[in-house]
């Protein structure tokens, strides 16, 4: 059976409700799009669902130049694609600082409102150059304001082993959208994404860096902003569970290749 892409989605903006595509562009700091938008607290800090559950009741939508956040029973806000004209400011995501364009005063109200909170939403444009740690990725590995890295992957397989080892211990079944990946795929066993170095997606090329390490944002509910906790980390822990890199559940990626992929293409492992 062929490893085959199943799922691509993008989160435009971090801790926001993220968008599945049959199509994108991999770029030298992920999927095109992928959060390149980031709220902020009043001291320029990113917000995130691990303190403010609430983030994922945000939608977004790309509708032709603009970004569109939408929630329940507020309406929306729309904000352009390319705020070129707007003004920088630091900002920091973990232990990174860099340069971030304000974009709409109407957005940070919206937000700010539906949140219950002061907060400005923030957009990282070209030259603004952010590096996953050389560590794992090596040298200048660009990322957006992912967490890390610029893409994240994880196999069907690996969530129907969660799900199996669950529905032992009589709890509910997970989607996938609880672990927010960039990139689904299928035909693989369980697990088999943390053996990946190189792979090959329609015209990108990909390479693995390090295993995920799972927060508490995968106790969060996507659809409701509810935090359900303590699954999935309490069964994954007890077989996931790595001295480095905390407990496991999909594969950081950085981009070797830039280039079109779409959901349906053969995903190749190892050398060409």
């Amino acid at each position: 059976m062929p490893v085959t892409l199943s799922a691509l989605n993008i989160y435009p903006v971090k801790g926001l409700k993220g968008i599945a595509l049959t199509e994108s562009r991999c770029t030298d700091r992920g999927l095109e799009h992928d959060r390149r938008w980031m709220v902020i607290d009043e001291h320029g800090v990113f917000l995130t669902q691990r303190d403010h559950p609430r983030m994922a009741t945000v939608w977004t939508d790309i509708a032709g130049d603009e970004l569109v956040l939408s929630a329940p029973d507020v309406g929306e806000v729309a904000v352009p694609l390319d705020p070129a004209m707007a003004p920088p400011l630091r900002v920091r995501v973990w232990n990174s600082d860099c340069t971030a364009l304000a974009v709409s005063a109407a957005a940070d109200a919206w937000l700010s409102s539906y949140l219950g909170l002061r907060c400005r939403l923030v957009y990282m444009p070209e030259e603004s150059k952010r590096t996953s740690n050389p560590q794992y990725a090596g040298y200048e590995r660009f990322v957006s304001f992912a967490d890390g890295y610029a893409y994240l992957a994880i196999g069907e397989a690996s969530l129907a082993d969660l799900n199996a080892r669950l529905a032992a211990k009589n709890r509910a079944a997970l989607p996938m959208n609880r672990f927010r990946p960039n990139l689904v795929v299928s035909g693989t066993d369980p697990y088999a994404e943390d053996g990946w170095s190189e792979i090959r997606i329609g015209e990108a090329v990909l390479r693995g860096v390090k295993p995920c390490g799972r927060c508490q944002v995968t106790t969060t509910d996507q659809a409701t902003g509810e935090v359900r906790g303590p699954e999935p980390l309490a069964t994954l822990s007890e077989y996931r569970s790595s001295s480095e890199f905390g407990t496991m559940f999909g594969m950081n990626l950085v981009t070797v290749r830039t280039g079109t992929i779409r959901v349906g293409d053969t995903v190749g492992l190892g050398p060409p």
